[in-house]
């Protein structure tokens, strides 16, 4: 292929997913440390000095004394006195039980401390609302296939891209005076990030890859939601919990998500101890339990096939979900990358075209 054509391709898929490339380097810089940020708009806790955090059974029950008529979806619980229970519901006093409720409770006291909405508050929960935004640029299916059919487009742009500049790349990394320059800022970055921005692109075009099949365009009956309000507990779930540390003894349950019949499992997501870096600990193993408090069954790492858990690492390395704080700054920081460089692209298109026009 002549380089004039090759560098045809790569202005317009740049051009095409410059604005893209730049929404999703931002939100998901920000979204790197959604824990962290996320943190910043929940209630301050005062502490009750010596007491211990409440047991969950009695955090339920609290929470059904003052909405009887909620229909309580899960519970992220409190890992210890400096973390309170997050509780996810709906009710009729809360938007009229069109939309999820989050209510946090005081880990040790069981007093409600602050209730806020879901993604759609972006005042008290802006974090759930730019990740909405990040998955689906809020426009549900139709956003869901732009993200798909450009996460390709941006492929496009950075093989292109090596394709060309590949006989720069060792002028970059050989820290040659010539390419540390201004004019060069846009081939400088992009040789530098280019391994972390094919990952990401490589990644997500993974995660998106459903909106290829037929089955994301069959037409779908609207879903109108039914609050009924949850039972009490059919066991208790601290009891549960203990028995299930006899089998497997490194898992520790993180997320509850509550059964609303007896018919149904309730599942508790968590972690053990023993699994791989690579694995979010809230969302790694799970627990289903049976109306007695049995487990019914398990969703664990290492029990599943490795062809079943492409799905799951793809999108811990994506989103990178391991490692701590120094993989998440530099996730952040070569994050924007993407940004300066569908800047810089563009900058330069706006001057070549200045050029073409004095000419």
């Amino acid at each position: 292929m002549k380089k004039g054509v090759l560098f045809t391709i790569h202005s317009i898929a740049g051009l095409v997913s410059g604005l893209f490339i730049l929404l999703m380097s931002l939100s998901g810089s920000v979204l790197v440390f959604h824990e962290e940020l996320d943190s910043l708009q929940y209630p301050h806790i005062i502490q009750e000095k010596n007491a211990p955090v409440i047991p969950i059974d009695k955090a339920y029950h609290k929470l059904q004394e003052q909405y009887p008529n909620a229909q309580i979806s899960s519970c992220s619980m409190a890992e210890d006195v400096n973390h309170p229970f997050i509780f996810s519901l709906y009710d009729s006093s809360f938007q009229q039980g069109k939309e999820v409720m989050q209510l946090f409770m005081h880990p040790q006291t069981g007093t409600v401390l602050k209730i806020r909405g879901g993604e759609k508050d972006i005042a008290n929960n802006f974090m759930s609302w730019l990740k909405s935004f990040h998955n689906s640029f809020r426009l549900k299916k139709k956003g869901e296939w732009l993200l798909g059919v450009l996460s390709i487009i941006f492929l496009i742009s950075i093989i292109t891209g090596i394709i060309l500049f590949r006989k720069k790349i060792k002028y970059v990394l050989s820290f040659n005076k010539g390419i540390y320059t201004r004019a060069h800022l846009h081939q400088v970055i992009g040789v530098y990030a280019l391994l972390f921005n094919l990952m990401i692109a490589g990644t997500g075009f993974w995660m998106q890859r459903y909106v290829f099949k037929k089955e994301f365009y069959a037409e779908q009956m609207p879903y109108t939601p039914v609050i009924k309000p949850s039972p009490a507990l059919f066991f208790s779930l601290d009891s549960a919990l203990k028995q299930a540390k006899q089998p497997y003894p490194y898992f520790t349950g993180y997320v509850i998500y509550f059964a609303q019949s007896k018919q149904r499992k309730t599942a508790v997501y968590g972690s053990q101890s023993t699994n791989s870096f690579i694995h979010a600990k809230k969302f790694a193993d799970a627990l289903f339990l049976d109306s007695a408090g049995a487990i019914a069954k398990t969703a664990i790492l290492k029990d599943i096939p490795f062809a079943d858990r492409r799905d799951i690492i793809n999108s811990q390395v994506h989103f990178g979900k391991y490692g701590g704080w120094p993989v998440k700054l530099l996730y952040s920081l070569f994050g924007l990358t993407g940004a300066i460089l569908s800047i810089s692209g563009f900058a330069m298109w706006v001057k070549r075209r200045k050029q073409t026009i004095i000419h």
